[in-house]
Order: C-alpha cells, then structure tokens, then sequence
C-alpha cells in the first residue's frame, strides 16, 4: 500500500461518504466518489506551493498522485468542496477575488477520461467557474487569397465591441515594436512543447523552425471580455480545433473559381512566379478539403465582395433581423471568507451569514449548476447565480443575480 502524504492521514477517516466535502483543517478538503477519495490541500497567499491533489483508490488501496492537467486556482487557505454529477467537483473559495472564487476538478470527465488513456495514468484537470455564457468562437478558413481577411476586416469594423481575436503564441524573438501579449504572446520552446502536451493549446504549427499556435486560454480570455472570439486558421488548424473540448462555428470561405483566385493573388504583385504557383497549389488542396472533409458548417463563396461580407453577417444573425449587441463580460461571484455549502439537486446553496445571523436579509446564495457548458482545459461556463431574500423564504424568494 502507497504512503499517505502526512497531511491526509489524520483526517481521512471524516470523508463523508455522500460527496460533501470533510470537516479537517481550512486548508484540507476531501471528497469521495465511489470508489476514489480526492483530497485537495490549498496553502496561504503569497505561499510559492500550488494547489495539491492526491487521490486514494479504495479498489486498489494505495495513493496516487495524479497528472494535474488545466491552469490552476491560485493558493487559498480555505475552500469548500461539493461533487457533481460524478464526474466533477465544485470547489469554492472563500473570500477570493469574484473571478477567482469557483473552480471545477474534473475527475472523470470526458476530456479526463480520454487523458487517462493517453497518459495511461491518473488524471484530473481544472476549469474556472464563469458565470453566464459566451457566443461559440468561429473559425474562419479559406485558402490565401480568397479575401477573408479582408471579410474579417469589415465585420471588426462594423461590431468593433461584439468580436475580438485570440492572441496567438510563438517561440520566435519578437521584432521590433512588437509587444508581448499584443502582437503575439512570445515564449520558450520548452515551456509551449510542454502546454502542446498538456493539451493547452487548440492548433499549432511549425514555421521555419518557430512553433505558432493558439492556446485555448488566449480564446477563453476574449469571451471572459464579453466579446465573440475570430479564429482565422488554415483547414489543418481548422481541424485540430474542430478534434479539441472547444464547441466552434466553422466557417469556409471559396474563390468563385480557381482562374479567378489566380488573378486576385497576381494582383497583389508582391510576390514571385514560385510563390504564387505554390500558393494556387496549396489552395487546390485546402479547397478540396473545406468542402469534403466535413470540418465545416457553412461554405462562402466570395464572387463578389458586398454580397459575401452580407452572406457572413447573416449566419452570424447579423444582418438586421436581430439586434446586435455585445454581451456583457461576467464580474464572477463575491463571496466573504465565512461561509457553509450543501446541495439540493443541480442547486449548491451557500450560506454567507454567521450561524447567528442565519435570518439575515439575502444572507443565501444559490449556484444553479444544471446548465453548465464547456470544461476542462478552459472555463466552465453557464452558472447561474441567485440570492434568497430571507432564509425563511426557503427557495421560493429567489432573486436572480446575474
């Protein structure tokens, strides 16, 4: 039988058997799903030690330190824990910042899961709580020359507050003026390898010995700005993205025809003969694959350019027949350091009073957790939060928050 860390052995007698978490020190938190405990240890703020996870499986009796996969809830010293449908655990930490406060560990997910098989060892994985929703990001392909940058240009400028893009990640030196975290975020091979490995990254490629890619953080951050997020990859990217945890519109734009792509690309005169028969052969193939691979949910033509730009705007519901507006970025939930959590159904019910003010006008919170979408390795999205305006109200006074 594997060693217990010293900070589990005394407490895990507690572990309620029900999926709450256990009553051991602020920093300590257990819970059990069948046949596995997780015991989650937090430090203090401003401790350099991160977060900790073990897992002791009943089955095997032993401990297992698992791969910890998504970026981490930063350290705290008190939280609570509550399982979730069997595959997850809420994890709410008490007096954080309002986008800070809710995590999910996913333990038996199904990005976990498939993690598990290709680690062929234990593996859980973080995602940040948000509250709300954000519209789906799309992925726009097309071969060079076909004009969707152009296409992307026009709808920027149109809804400037509604889309915004992903900043890409890239181990070459930057150039000059160029800013880390504006032009790309620039990084270590070493340290990009290892976030393609961990699954951190939605495409990627190498370009004359650089790697490039988007990270599903640099995604996510653009719907936590309440803005719809344009990804304008190549079919390979387009691909990588469509096989990731991230739920995408993808969009396919094509030349009227081969002869007139021709004549775009020569128009631009900024390269030579080999470059652009290079190009046309490039978009043979890409075309061939935007139309048959079955990556893509809409196929543009751009014959002419007005007529294309409002064939966009109408699959995005924009083109008159719904108000278009920006959503809203989610300010996350505050919570005091004092609280206590339970659970009734797809409701986790937080109590922010002390025991004596229990009464208390809206001392209650409720997390209504039936409509969470998305996960691990990015956000957790589509909690829905509600304060009770009297503890004898029961549910029947609840005031929705956000």
């Amino acid at each position: 039988m594997g060693e217990a860390p010293a900070f589990i052995v005394d407490d895990l007698q507690n572990v309620y058997q029900n999926g709450f978490s256990l009553k051991c020190k602020d920093s300590e938190t257990a819970v059990t799903i069948h046949d596995k405990t997780y015991v989650i240890s937090g430090c203090d703020e401003g401790s350099p030690l991160s977060v900790r996870v073990q897992v002791f499986d009943k089955t095997a009796g032993s401990w297992v330190t698992p791969v910890v996969l998504g970026k981490e809830p930063k350290p705290c010293k008190s939280f609570s824990a509550v399982s979730l449908n069997d595959d997850r655990i809420l994890i709410i930490k008490k007096g954080s910042m309002p986008d800070d406060c809710i995590w999910f560990l996913e333990v038996d997910s199904q990005y976990v899961t498939e993690q598990k098989r290709i680690l062929g060892t234990e593996v859980v994985s973080w995602s940040r709580g948000v509250v709300g929703n954000s519209e789906t990001p799309i992925v726009i392909s097309g071969p060079s020359g076909v004009g969707k940058g152009t296409l992307i240009s026009m709808l920027m400028k149109e809804f400037p507050s509604m889309f915004g893009f992903s900043v890409s990640h890239t181990t070459r030196a930057p150039r000059e003026m160029e800013k880390d975290g504006v032009h790309y975020h620039f990084t270590e091979r070493s340290v990009m390898e290892k976030e393609i490995k961990d699954s951190k990254f939605l495409e990627f490629a190498s370009v004359h010995g650089n790697l490039y890619g988007t990270s599903l953080e640099a995604v996510e951050v653009v719907a936590d700005a309440g803005k719809r997020c344009i990804l304008d990859i190549d079919v390979q990217g387009a691909r990588s993205v469509k096989a990731s945890s991230l739920e995408a519109s993808f969009i396919f734009v094509c030349p009227p025809s081969m002869e007139e792509l021709e004549t775009r690309l020569r128009a631009r005169g900024t390269e030579a003969e080999e470059q652009i028969l290079k190009r046309l052969r490039n978009a043979e193939a890409e075309i061939e694959q935007g139309k048959s691979s079955g990556i893509f949910d809409h196929i543009l033509y751009n014959d002419n350019l007005e007529d294309c730009y409002e064939n966009l705007k109408k699959l995005l519901g924009l083109d008159g027949t719904v108000v278009a507006t920006p959503n809203l970025p989610s300010e996350g939930i505050k919570l005091p350091a004092e609280l206590s959590v339970s659970k009734i159904d797809n409701k986790i019910i937080i109590n922010c009073g002390k025991p004596e003010l229990e009464k208390a006008s809206k001392s209650l919170i409720v997390l209504d957790v039936s409509l969470l979408k998305g996960g691990a390795p990015g956000r957790t999205r589509g909690l829905h939060v509600y304060a009770i305006d009297s503890f004898s109200d029961g549910l029947n006074g609840i005031n929705e928050l956000s």
